[in-house]
């Protein structure tokens, strides 16, 4: 079952300057391929700096994901270049007075993947149950956990249930309920699956 979410995903996004970007990585999963040594390897890294790049770029990442057998996977928190950048080099030096100098050429990637800029951030609630009621979770996040009131944003489907995207809220109520359910604050969702 193919999962193609730029419909839903695109109009989630903005852009107000030419510093903000969002993160995507093309990653092909041991979960997915047995053969891989690790549970995941990187296949293509995206800065999506507009809806015009990430559109233009949407058959190239699609036949990327079908050639690799990977998934395109995408931040929904904005990110900076100017951050990016600086805590790149900090990344850098780091792995220089550790003498790992084969982690130098991954510093960017990994300064992409520590740290967002939004004020108000959004949280993915990773539902793996296709068919769960999402109605009731909804309610309870809003009515029964602080700061009362909406944080629902979006459902974005995934292979075997979906994700809940929510603004920031009192994570203390909603885990003594929904035990099973991870909370992730800074992750990416599913942009395509093939």
């Amino acid at each position: 079952m193919e999962v193609n979410n730029f419909d839903i995903i695109l109009p989630m996004l903005s852009f107000n300057n030419s510093d903000e970007f969002y993160y995507l990585q093309i990653l092909q999963r041991k979960k997915e391929n047995k053969q891989l040594g690790s549970n995941s390897r990187v296949i293509r890294n995206y800065y999506i700096k507009s809806t015009d790049y990430l559109l233009k770029r949407k058959d190239e990442i699609i036949d990327i994901c079908k050639i690799f057998n990977a998934r395109a996977s995408l931040r929904l928190n904005k990110r900076s270049f100017e951050k990016v950048a600086f805590k790149a080099i900090q990344n850098i030096a780091n792995s220089i007075s550790n003498k790992e100098f084969g982690f130098c050429m991954k510093s960017y990637d990994r300064a992409c993947g520590q740290g967002h800029i939004e004020t108000k951030a959004k949280w993915i609630l990773d539902i793996d149950e296709i068919g769960r009621s999402t109605n009731e979770m909804i309610l309870f996040i809003e009515n029964e956990c602080q700061p009362i009131g909406t944080k629902f944003i979006k459902i974005i489907p995934s292979k075997n249930g979906m994700h809940l995207i929510t603004y920031p809220f009192n994570v203390i109520e909603f885990k003594k309920r929904y035990t099973d359910i991870e909370i992730h604050k800074d992750n990416p969702t599913n942009l395509y699956i093939p």
